[in-house]
């Protein structure tokens, strides 16, 4: 009997509305306005038995409808395809744009099918997507980035950070790289004091120092205990952060900005951290995202995905190594489920695939959607 086919791809381009603006380092020294919405293009995928899958790829501030429109190319060449050959198919996409390289938007849109594909494969085969993987654990450490950033005054920050860990999670982060120095170590120290010794504090500084100020800095704060300081150096400067790490005793953690496979190896090679923060949806997919991991436990580094702990936190259940997942609850509304969070730990979702099913609301949140292969 022939295999299965995809028979049908629905794409969708999805502006998903905020809260409230954010504010980081880039923000605060005018390089950037404050976030508003988040850009999304998702693929569902259905196969000529019935089966589907569901992947999708995200963009802040520009980039969305370059991402989409990208889908929208390379859609109809998986029509017709064994849904089960993932890894040629990635390849088969990659070289259609093989013109426009193979980082940012170009394997962006090639991550939505990619995790639609790995999705709709642990679907057939009945079982969370960590468990088609080889799950190592059954939850993973996490920590809260959104109670922390610019714009929230110190007390309101700790005020936060008591209402994360209340609510079953590990550790917090706290935005850095305010043009006063000073007064960041100020927050920090602060933090620390309040919520005392045991409790795992992260800082992210988004590429806003120099080798110079990153040092002192981070030579300022070493005695505080500090899980890591993110991203402190341009996320492209593989050498500085070594250097870097080399002279901190606090670890260094960087890797989310990075748009390749190749340039997260860069940052494996030099020994530039201590923790990768690969992202999945930024760099291709599961598939580019299951190679990098690999070359990061051969190395023996932590690893410590950044953002979108609907994707991540089956891929670092599945990482041999030591492992913290970033809570953000922007794409809750996104989805129908909720991840179990409680004791420190997000607990892997008991459902097939990813576990997660579009939501209604995000519906009506659709600007363009496009439909490929059978009615």
């Amino acid at each position: 009997m022939p295999h299965d086919v995809i028979a049908q791809i629905t794409l969708s381009h999805v502006l998903l509305p905020l809260k409230r603006p954010i504010s980081d380092a880039k923000v605060m020294t005018g390089v950037q306005k404050p976030l508003t919405e988040v850009s999304l293009t998702f693929a569902e995928i259905t196969t000529r038995d019935g089966h589907t899958g569901m992947g999708f790829g995200y963009v802040l501030r520009a980039g969305g409808k370059a991402q989409f429109s990208h889908a929208q190319e390379l859609a109809p060449f998986l029509i017709g395809e064994d849904p089960n050959d993932i890894a040629r198919l990635w390849h088969k996409l990659a070289w259609q744009g093989a013109s426009v390289g193979r980082c940012g938007v170009a394997v962006q849109a090639i991550g939505a099918f990619d995790t639609a594909l790995w999705d709709l494969k642990a679907k057939r085969a009945g079982l969370p997507l960590a468990k088609l993987l080889g799950a190592q654990r059954e939850a993973v450490p996490t920590y809260n980035t959104s109670g922390g950033y610019f714009g929230t005054q110190i007390e309101e920050v700790c005020a936060n950070a008591d209402r994360a860990l209340a609510n079953g999670i590990g550790g917090v982060k706290m935005k850095v790289g305010q043009p006063d120095v000073a007064e960041d170590i100020r927050r920090v120290v602060a933090l620390r004091k309040h919520l005392g010794d045991g409790v795992p504090i992260m800082i992210d500084a988004n590429q806003q120092w120099d080798r110079t100020t990153a040092l002192r800095f981070g030579r300022a704060v070493d005695e505080l205990g500090l899980v890591w300081i993110e991203e402190p150096l341009d996320a492209h400067d593989y050498e500085g952060h070594a250097w870097l790490n080399a002279r901190l005793d606090t670890p260094i953690a960087t890797g989310e900005m990075l748009t390749s496979e190749e340039s997260l190896r860069r940052l494996i090679e030099r020994e530039s951290v201590t923790y990768l923060q690969p992202d999945a949806p930024r760099f291709g997919g599961v598939s580019p995202f299951l190679n990098v991991a690999s070359a990061a436990a051969q190395a023996n580094l932590k690893l410590a995905p950044h953002f979108v702990m609907e994707i991540h936190l089956p891929l670092a259940a599945a990482y041999r190594g030591d492992t913290w997942v970033e809570h953000f609850e922007w794409f809750e509304p996104l989805f129908d489920e909720r991840i179990e969070i409680r004791d420190g730990s997000m607990h892997l979702p008991k459902g097939p695939g990813f576990g997660l099913t579009i939501s209604e609301q995000t519906r009506h949140w659709i600007v363009a959607s496009e439909r490929f292969g059978a009615s």
